[in-house]
């Protein structure tokens, strides 16, 4: 088990699953999504800025939302 944990595949899917898990918790209300939209277009990718506009809210909740919601894979 020692070996599985100095493997640096092993690292990388443990943190995808965290991050997978996360995803699904991840619930946004309209009003929310509208703020981020909109403050998005106004600041870009400043997640920080953006999160402080809605409380409860962290920049990394932000960043996965958008990345989830609008990242375009080309």
């Amino acid at each position: 088990m020692a070996d599985l944990d100095h493997t640096s595949d092993g690292s990388s899917v443990d943190s995808r699953g965290e991050s997978n898990s996360q995803d699904s918790k991840l619930e946004f209300s309209e009003d929310e999504e509208t703020l981020i939209t909109r403050m998005f277009n106004l600041v870009g990718e400043r997640w920080t800025l953006i999160a402080g506009r809605i409380p409860g809210r962290t920049a990394e909740e932000i960043q996965k939302y958008w990345t989830s919601r609008y990242s375009t894979s080309e």
